[in-house]
């Protein structure tokens, strides 16, 4: 028997020579090195992750359209909150006369300034329904005594009837804020005097020796005349 030939023998020492590349056996897959790993191939029947940046869009709701109010919806609740406030609206003005002006009763302040019997009192006579007393009151101060009634005209404006025995050069000044004569009143006593007053008002002033009247407002010029003419 022969022996082996040294050629016919697989080296075990792998290492090359001096000089010399390694070389790499080819009969089977490199296994991987430490500390890398290892490839992994996907098989076919797996989904790929999906990207964290895409979100299915929600299924639109059906009932979407059921909750969207329409405009004769939204007239009819209107409607409904209108019907009480119109109801309570209507009783305010109907029998509570919500609109109508507070009056008062002169009677009290014309008696008390009758008792000061500072000046004769002379409270207006003769006028229609339509005059309606918003205020009354009489003021005792240094120099005398001053009357004041207040009146809303059938028209709906203001006048005031003034009755005083304080002087005249202060009175004037204070009622009529600066207000200025403007020559005789033409009214059957023609006593009395056209003034100017505050703002967009006139006035009506009787000058006597014991007292002084002065009617004023934003009245109308025949309105203003009805209440001096009043005046007895």
């Amino acid at each position: 028997m022969e022996a082996a030939h040294p050629a016919d023998r697989v080296p075990t020492d792998a290492t090359p020579p001096d000089g010399q590349p390694p070389v790499r056996s080819t009969a089977g897959p490199t296994p991987p090195t430490a500390g890398e790993p290892a490839l992994v191939e996907s098989s076919g029947g797996v989904a790929p992750l999906a990207d964290a940046g895409d979100h299915a869009a929600p299924p639109a709701r059906k009932d979407r359209a059921r909750s969207e109010r329409s405009p004769r919806d939204m007239a009819l609740s209107l409607l409904v909150l209108l019907v009480p406030i119109a109801l309570l609206l209507a009783f305010y003005r109907g029998v509570l006369g919500g609109d109508e002006p507070a009056t008062v009763d002169p009677a009290p302040a014309i008696e008390q300034a009758r008792s000061a019997g500072a000046f004769p009192v002379s409270p207006p006579e003769g006028l229609s329904s339509g005059w309606r007393t918003v205020s009354a009151r009489y003021q005792a101060e240094a120099g005398g005594g001053t009357l004041r009634i207040g009146y809303l005209t059938p028209e709906g404006r203001g006048a005031q009837l003034v009755e005083s025995n304080v002087a005249a050069d202060k009175l004037l000044p204070a009622e009529l804020k600066g207000g200025q004569p403007q020559g005789p009143a033409d009214l059957a006593d023609g006593s009395w005097q056209r003034y100017t007053a505050r703002g967009n008002e006139q006035a009506l002033v009787l000058l006597e020796p014991n007292r002084t009247v002065i009617v004023v407002g934003d009245a109308r010029d025949n309105e203003l005349r009805q209440l001096a003419t009043a005046v007895r």
